[in-house]
């Protein structure tokens, strides 16, 4: 939750939505990100080709405790993705750090980055054939990550075992995935991702090709390894079942987190409260929902005016 920012004067609405509230609101912010698992500070990321520049990052911040489970939701093409590989040391911002766990993923070498891959990351691709070698079993695949790692055969075994009977999959351990549900087989990606103890779990659309009972039993996993095994979680997901459910749903939109919602539960036990906030980045901006700007006809620029606990946003009056 952020809390409100002050400032004299009027500000700028950029078309995408944006409102400058300037740098100085975030006086103070120096140690952005210490102690958090995941940090994100002004991240850019521009891919060129044939002359063309995308910007799929422009800016983006976000902040991620140890032990969360946090879903990341946004329209195909805000950046969900492209942050994910940067997080997984599959590719490197253009601008900005990224740092996990204290590590600064843009600093790595290519030995370094592998090595964090290997040891501090477990990543769950949407696509079950991606996740597992189809021609070895459960119980191997969940091992392989160790033997990389040059964990010795008892334990890799032991601990194969363990996760297999966490994650309900102990009777998976001897068929290979052909012989299992596309339900088990993303279980058991779960445990092979877990296999060297991860800080962090990162899944990008995990349930996006299961039916919605199966999809449950998937989430139900990522929650074991939350709860019982310590992991922080970072779920890209489409399905409001799952973000519906997290303590804490993360939005992009235009390559910027744009508004976060927090869930908790309800005193009296009659369900769940949330509320949604909009996100105020390191530069002083906030992305106000386009339904509220397409109800209020607000384009081009705002007017701002400070009160004494809040920031008032007006649309243009069209004087000068």
């Amino acid at each position: 939750m952020t809390t409100p920012a002050r400032r004299d004067g009027n500000g700028v609405m950029a078309a995408s939505g944006v409102a400058e509230l300037g740098a100085d609101t975030l006086a103070g912010r120096n140690s952005y990100g210490e102690g958090a698992l995941v940090a994100c500070d002004q991240v850019v990321r521009i891919y060129t080709g044939d002359g063309i520049e995308v910007q799929a990052l422009q800016g983006l911040d976000l902040l991620v405790q140890r032990g969360e489970f946090t879903a990341l939701v946004g329209a195909s093409g805000s950046g969900k993705s492209t942050l994910m590989n940067i997080l997984a040391g599959l590719d490197l911002p253009t601008a900005g750090t990224v740092k996990v766990a204290g590590r600064d993923i843009g600093t790595l070498s290519q030995r370094e980055r592998l090595d964090y891959r290997r040891r501090q990351v477990g990543f769950i691709w949407q696509q079950t054939s991606r996740n597992l070698l189809p021609y070895i079993t459960a119980a191997q695949n969940v091992a392989m990550p160790m033997r990389f790692c040059g964990v010795s055969p008892r334990r890799r075994a032991r601990r194969a075992a363990e996760l297999l009977g966490a994650l309900g999959v102990g009777h998976c351990a001897d068929r290979r995935p052909d012989q299992m549900s596309g339900g088990e087989q993303q279980r058991t990606a779960i445990a092979t991702a877990l296999a060297n103890e991860p800080y962090l779990l990162l899944a990008d659309e995990p349930t996006g090709e299961l039916d919605s009972a199966t999809a449950r039993d998937v989430f139900a996993g990522l929650q074991t390894a939350n709860a019982e095994l310590g992991v922080t979680v970072l779920v890209v997901t489409h399905d409001p079942a799952v973000s519906d459910t997290v303590s804490r749903t993360v939005a992009i939109r235009d390559g910027r987190t744009s508004s976060e919602t927090l869930r908790h539960d309800v005193s009296d036990g009659s369900g769940r409260h949330a509320v949604e906030y909009a996100m105020l980045d390191r530069a002083g901006r906030v992305q106000l929902p386009r339904d509220m700007l397409d109800q209020l006809g607000m384009r081009d620029r705002v007017r701002l005016e400070a009160e004494p606990d809040h920031i008032g946003v007006w649309p243009d009056e069209g004087r000068p």
